[in-house]
Order: structure tokens, then sequence, then C-alpha cells
């Protein structure tokens, strides 16, 4: 049980330290204060994991999930610290928006488990891409250097430390098996860190001043303030998060034989929203199931709820040794960098796997992704593109994810439900084709 467990954790980890990183590093936190809110992200998940897993009263699924900070919170929170005036306020912004989107999700669980027809798969698989999309400047970035002021910014030597991580974890995944191909992407970051040793870009600072032994004090980062546009925007990314949830359940329903009806849906949204809106007691941010873990279930054929929850006990005891946490801090920013590319890379890989499910011959889908796609795209491709809107409107446009869910959602409402569009088995031979196949 606890190998299993520690599997599970290997194979979500870094999935967990990146969007503490990528937030963190955006506010300007020291490599202390980094390593503080990694921790608190490593114990809360352990929280969620726990709740989703053994579950109390109607709370949780009771399924082998593993939970953890969303990738989907990621883009609009770094629109949140950008408009923010001062970075101080930032987190605190951050934190009361995710506690009032899980209060509001956690009562809105079992009426959204009702209503998940709306979400096909056209619009998750949309959600899910854009995610992975948003994410990858993010690991550019990083190729490139920790400070973009530096003279080093950008130097063969970070893009090459970079591009051999990524050598790495491919020569992982493509020739080993079983448990080591699982961490191949933790392994990689471990090999990295090493090889960027003797360029002198690896800092040992943060492990030697760090405690053994910590425990995340409740909000460290400042009481929670309450900011409507940074609410608004976090609350469409709650949608997003319960409606991957609903997908994963269903997925692992049938995997593990027991499939998830309405009542375990409810239940398991309902942890996956309480377990966001405790989580910035501890100064962590929004938390989901980890997909990546549904395919370690159907691959070790390893079923019981307990060994996750083992996994579970394992996250909350890193989150409280902030030693272990700081491991990650030591990491070089290149060497994520390279890591980042196969792991934002393998999110959208994921949302393009559930778009082949989506019907994509239908000709009403096909719009849906295409207009959703090129909307959700907008801040990366054209960053000042809503320069002229307001600022607080600006929190919710900045953010690919956000708007792209809400034209998907909208559009398949228009095209598959609502009267007077097109015939919704009117198929398409090519995207570009503008007759139906069903007129041929």
């Amino acid at each position: 049980m606890a190998t299993s467990g520690l599997q599970h954790v290997a194979a979500m980890y870094a999935g967990v330290v990146a969007p503490p990183l990528i937030v963190g590093a955006a506010v300007g936190l020291t490599p202390t204060e980094l390593t503080f809110l990694t921790g608190a992200c490593l114990f809360t998940a352990g929280l969620a994991t726990f709740l989703q897993t053994l579950g109390i009263w109607k709370i949780g699924a009771r399924l082998p999930f593993v939970n953890g900070v969303t990738f989907a919170g990621v883009a609009p929170m770094i629109a949140v610290v950008n408009s923010t005036d001062d970075n101080s306020d930032a987190l605190p912004v951050i934190f009361g928006a995710v506690i009032v989107a899980g209060v509001l999700g956690f009562f809105a669980a079992p009426f959204f488990s009702k209503a998940v027809r709306f979400f096909p798969p056209v619009v998750t698989g949309t959600v899910i891409t854009l995610i992975g999309i948003s994410l990858m400047p993010v690991a550019f970035g990083w190729a490139q250097g920790p400070d973009p002021a530096a003279d080093d910014y950008g130097s063969t030597t970070n893009l090459g430390l970079a591009g051999a991580t990524l050598v790495i974890v491919l020569l992982l995944r493509r020739f080993t098996r079983g448990f080591v191909k699982q961490i191949a992407v933790l392994l990689g970051l471990v090999v990295g860190t090493l090889v960027a040793i003797p360029f002198g870009a690896t800092d040992f600072g943060p492990v030697a001043d760090a405690a053994v032994v910590g425990f995340p004090t409740p909000f460290h980062f400042g009481a929670p303030q309450f900011q409507l546009a940074a609410i608004l925007s976090l609350c469409v990314v709650m949608v997003v998060s319960m409606t991957e949830s609903t997908a994963d359940m269903l997925a692992l329903g049938e995997i593990v034989e027991r499939p998830a009806d309405e009542k375990t849906i409810a239940a398991g949204l309902r942890a996956d929203t309480l377990g966001s809106a405790l989580s910035p007691l501890f100064n962590g941010f929004m938390c989901s199931a980890f997909a990546q873990n549904i395919g370690l279930v159907a691959m070790t054929r390893i079923r019981s709820r307990y060994v996750v929850a083992t996994g579970g006990g394992f996250l909350v005891l890193m989150g409280l040794c902030p030693m272990a946490a700081s491991l990650i801090a030591v990491v070089p920013r290149p060497v994520l960098g390279g890591a980042g590319v196969v792991l934002f890379g393998s999110v959208a890989a994921s949302g393009i796997q559930t778009l082949v499910k989506a019907g994509l011959e239908k000709d009403n889908n096909v719009l849906i992704v295409a207009v959703s796609l090129a909307v959700g795209i907008i801040p990366i491709t054209a960053p000042e593109f809503y320069h002229a809107f307001p600022e607080t409107a600006k929190i919710i446009l900045d953010s690919g994810i956000s708007t792209g869910c809400v034209a998907a959602v909208a559009l398949n409402l228009v095209f598959n439900h609502l009267g007077g569009g097109r015939a919704a088995d009117d198929e398409v031979t090519s995207p570009m084709d503008p007759h139906p196949a069903s007129v041929h």
C-alpha cells in the first residue's frame, strides 16, 4: 500500500508543485516564501485527497481519486497578479476568490451534477486543450531563465539545460517501463538539476535554510480579500474544474467497475469544492482531481481507494516538512522549463484526446471548437487585444481559459440545444469543407 501510494504521489507531484511555482514567481516571492507556498499546496492536496477517497457524510466520491491544485486556475490567477497594484495583495485576493468560488461550488454541486449534459466532450475537450496551450508560454519563459532582466536570460546555456531536460524525460518515457516510466518527469527534474550544477545554475540555499518540521500557518500571506472581478474569474475556473472532475469520475467509475451515478458525482463535486474552499486557509489554491492518476489506476489495476488515501497521507507529511518542499526550489528554472514542455503539452494532448471522442465529424462541433479555441488563444497571440477594456474586465478577458470556456458553453447551447441552427447530424469531411457531407 505504501509503495503504491508513493507511486500515485510521484505521478502527480510535478503537477501539484507547478502552479505554486508559476504563481509564486509571478508574485515575486523569495525562495523561502516559494518553499512555504509549495509545502502549503502539498498539504492541502493531501487533505483534499482524504475528502475525496475516504469521504464524510455526503462528501467524497469514495473512488481512488488524487486531488491537488488544478492547472485551470493558473492563468486566471496570473491575470489577477498582473492587475494588482501591490503584489503583496495578490495572494490574499486570489485566496478570497478561491474561497467564494469553493463555497458557491459546494452548494451548486447537486445541481451541477444534473446539468452535466451542457458540458459534453466538445466543451470539456476544448477547455482542457486551452489549459495546456495557455500554460506553454510559462514553460518557454522558464526555459530562458528566472529573471528577464538578467544578462543570461535566454542564453544558450539556459536553453541547453531546458533542452537536455526535455530529452532526458523523453528518453525515460521511451525506454523505461512501469514505475520509472511513470516518474519520468520527476527523474528528469533530478537529472537536469545535477547537470546544471557545473554551470552554476543550481542554488541549494533554500534547502539549507528550510526547517525539517513546519506547519502551513493559516493566512500566512495575509487575510483574504474579496474583489468582484477576481471572484468572477475564479468562479468560471470552478465551473471548468467541476466539469473536468465530472468527466474524470465517469471515466474512473468505468475503470473500477463502479459506474459514477448522479449521487456519486454530486458527492465527488462536494469534496472538490469543499477542499478548494478550505485550501486558502492553509495558503493553498483551488483543488481538483488529477487525470493522470486515473491512467495509473487503469495501468496497475490497483483499484483500492485506500491506496490513494495513503498517497494523500504522504502529501500531508511532505507539506509538514519544509525541507522536502524546498527541494523543488533547488531545481533551476530552465530545467523546470524543459519538463514543463512535456507537462503542459500533456494537458493539451489530453484535451485533444477528449475532442477526438467529441464527434468532430459533426459540422456544429467543428464550429464550436474552432471559434472557442480562437477566442481562448487571444490573450496568448495578441496580449494587448483587450487593452482598451476596464481593468476589472481584463482579469476575466485576459484568461483564455475563462473566455474559451464561456464561448464553448454558449456555442454548444446555440448549435446543439436551441432551435434554429443547422441540423445536428450535418457532417463535414474537412473543417474547411463549406458543404456538409449529408447534402452531397
